[in-house]
């Protein structure tokens, strides 16, 4: 009895300072989000849109990646990594499709690889939008610099603006995103338990990770 309430002791320790890391981690992570929403963005805005509509559109994106960090940091620091995964999986979508029905535009996360190939597969001009981050990044553009906006003709005679966000990738990504023999046997067990085609893996920090895409309509006047 004495043995196996040693041999618990330094589990639970370690899986508390494992936990305890990760959600330091994620306070840092949140800290450069909100800061960098705030910065200047280098991409010149398209001519036409409203000082309203500029920061209505950054802010929905802004949003989703706050309130997914706040999920995420509730879930590790409750539950631990491996718990995280459901977070991403389940409650992301659902905050994207709440911001979306809220503010009246569709926003959610694309990858440059794709975990989920339900809800993160880039189209056309999403992949145009990370092709460019990913020029940018490579020119020593600063990660909080790069946005991407355009307006287009839409459909029925509308005009219609498309936005992204980079999302570059942290050392908290790094977790669940980096070298298979990096993450823990657990989280990678879960991981590819949830995700059969799993492509999102192999990152390092500062690579790009995706991007957060906003999808709005504008005036057919516009």
């Amino acid at each position: 009895m004495m043995t196996m309430a040693t041999q618990a002791v330094p589990n639970t320790i370690d899986a508390y300072k494992v936990n305890r890391s990760l959600s330091t981690l994620l306070n840092r992570a949140l800290l450069i989000a909100v800061f960098s929403a705030g910065l200047v963005q280098a991409q010149t805005v398209p001519a036409g849109l409203t000082p309203a509509e500029v920061e209505s559109t950054r802010g929905v994106a802004s949003a989703l990646l706050n309130q997914l960090g706040q999920a995420l940091k509730i879930s590790i620091t409750n539950d631990g990594p491996v718990a995280a995964v459901g977070v991403c999986k389940d409650v992301a979508p659902s905050i994207a499709a709440s911001l979306s029905s809220q503010q009246g535009v569709q926003v959610k996360r694309v990858g440059t690889r794709v975990r989920n190939p339900n809800a993160g597969v880039p189209n056309g001009w999403q992949k145009e939008a990370l092709s460019e981050f990913e020029s940018r990044l490579a020119q020593g553009e600063k990660p909080a610099d790069l946005e991407y906006w355009r307006v287009v003709d839409g459909a029925q005679g509308k005009r219609e603006l498309r936005f992204a966000k980079a999302i570059v990738t942290q050392q908290l990504c790094i977790t669940c995103h980096g070298k298979p023999e990096d993450i823990p046997a657990p989280l990678l067990e879960k991981i590819r338990a949830e995700y059969l085609q799993d492509d999102a893996i192999g990152y390092r920090v500062g690579q790009l990770r995706g991007a957060v895409v906003v999808t709005r309509a504008l005036g057919s006047d516009r």
